[in-house]
């Protein structure tokens, strides 16, 4: 349930394994002003940039979001190149020359950037067409009114016609309808200010200074968009979809956090939102599961929304089309919510961080100051873009081995071939660095599941033989010497018994 980003792209996944996948979308129409530029504006993090490459969606997805970057300008180099940019902390921006590349680990050069900005029609176009060739199928301008389930089946009423499948993801947003038939536990905290976006005409600009604004009264943001002006005002949420926001008031509330005598002439378009952060207990009830916003609600303060719900999709698809095909190990689904709950939860606490530290007091101002100096340092600004970019994200796989669990550089063979390039069929992938070949004769059980390739890296980072899952994600790595054996049981916990 639910055709925007994480929907789509979870949908996709299904399908790239052969599921039959139907997705119901209440919005009629899948174009919308808050969907294209300046509006619909999103950065996608390095982890999520990763994804559409390993897919073979990056292409694509520069060309439709107009972005002039070649991502192989760098794909061949030595060494991994700076990053271009790193973002921004409670509006405090940071250096990208500041980031200490020698302490991320395992970081190889290749063809996936460090983030791009785009827009979510650009993004929905690609997934959209991407799941057309697929076979997914969309239906607009329904709504789920009631869900039945029991141990085989699960079934979505939408008006009079009920879709019986065997699992139900509910992609549905913030507001997810899903959520609250299925009887999710939906936890967190309160919102601490009410957020404005708006296209306005500015009768006066020149008040307005460019950038993101922390004044004594609030936050204002004027970016060169024309028109375009962001605004924060910690009133604790009170006007939140509690009214129209009309004109007069805008006015009334950009002049107080910009404090400047500043007029609008008109108001196009205007959303509010709030810091709201809440999560559910747990994304599974039954068949039914939960991805994006629909498990998770956070302010928009470092864009990790999109990327959060990218990385959910990302996640669960191989795994939940590894059980719909009958496959999967016993638990594979269940380690959707395991692995992916705490990288949502820190996710809240990283929003709530940002949000702590721009309230209009004496208090946050002292916190403001001292988290300046620190990002201003080579470690702090490291650690700002490990978060950020998502490349921090390690899953808890078990063992010592220091990569499992992270997701995988790019290796490049030598023929040319990447890891990314070798992934866009979905299926897993085991590279065989050793001389002697010694994982191909266990590797052949699982041909269907896991793509073994065997050859010399450019770089293989001291390792032997590395099983990457289908996500990205490397659930077994070895040395020089690679042991059989343990990579038999890796395959077979993430793979199931071999054909």
């Amino acid at each position: 349930m639910g055709a925007g980003p994480v929907g789509l792209f979870l949908a996709c996944e299904l399908g790239l394994a052969g599921c039959s996948v139907l997705v119901l979308e209440r919005d009629p129409e899948p174009h919308s002003p808050w969907k294209a530029n300046p509006l619909g504006m999103r950065g996608l993090s390095a982890a999520s940039v990763e994804a559409f490459h390993r897919r073979g969606m990056l292409h694509p997805l520069l060309t439709a979001s107009g972005v002039d970057v070649d991502p192989g300008a760098n794909a061949d180099a030595d060494e991994p190149p700076a990053p271009r940019g790193v973002g921004h902390f409670a509006g405090m921006m940071l250096d990208p020359a500041r980031v200490d590349l020698a302490a991320l680990p395992f970081r190889l050069a290749g063809p996936a950037l460090d983030g791009v900005m785009t827009n979510l029609e650009a993004v929905e176009t690609v997934l959209s067409e991407r799941a057309a060739a697929l076979g997914v199928e969309v239906r607009r301008g329904v709504t789920v009114s009631a869900i039945a389930q029991d141990d085989e089946t699960v079934v979505a009423r939408v008006g009079e016609q009920e879709y019986a499948a065997r699992w139900l993801v509910g992609c549905d947003g913030g507001r997810s309808a899903v959520r609250g038939l299925a009887g999710f536990d939906f936890v967190g905290t309160e919102p601490q200010f009410t957020g404005y976006v708006m296209l306005a005409a500015i009768a006066d600009p020149e008040k307005l200074r460019l950038g993101f604004n922390l004044t004594p009264t609030g936050i204002y943001l004027r970016p060169p968009a024309k028109e375009y002006v962001g605004m924060l005002d910690f009133d604790g949420g009170a006007f939140d979809r509690s009214q129209r926001p009309t004109r007069e008031h805008l006015q009334s509330v950009l002049r107080r956090v910009s404090g400047t005598d500043v007029t609008l002439s008109d108001v196009h378009l205007v959303s509010t939102f709030t810091d709201r952060a809440k999560q559910t207990t747990t994304y599974r009830q039954g068949r039914v599961l939960l991805a994006g916003d629909a498990a998770h609600i956070h302010s928009p303060l470092g864009g990790q929304g999109l990327n959060l719900g990218i990385g959910d999709a990302m996640n669960l698809g191989w795994k939940l089309a590894a059980t719909v095909r009958g496959y999967a190990p016993d638990g594979l689904v269940d380690s959707y919510p395991r692995e992916r709950h705490p990288v949502g939860a820190a996710v809240l606490d990283w929003a709530r961080a940002q949000a702590a530290a721009m309230r209009p007091d004496p208090y946050a101002h002292a916190i403001h100051g001292v988290i300046r100096d620190l990002i201003g340092t080579r470690d702090g600004t490291t650690y700002v873009f490990e978060r950020a970019s998502g490349s921090s994200i390690r899953y808890d796989l078990g063992g010592e081995q220091p990569l499992v669990g992270r997701s995988a550089p790019d290796f490049r063979l030598g023929d040319g071939t990447r890891l990314g390039d070798l992934m866009r069929d979905g299926r897993g992938v085991a590279l065989d660095f050793s001389v002697d070949r010694r994982l191909h004769g266990p590797a052949m059980g699982w041909e269907s599941r896991i793509r073994y390739v065997a050859g010399r890296a450019r770089n293989d980072l001291g390792f032997g033989a590395v099983l990457v899952r289908p996500d990205g994600m490397v659930a077994w790595a070895s040395d020089r010497d690679p042991d059989r054996e343990a990579f038999e049981r890796a395959a077979a916990r993430w793979f199931g018994t071999p054909a």
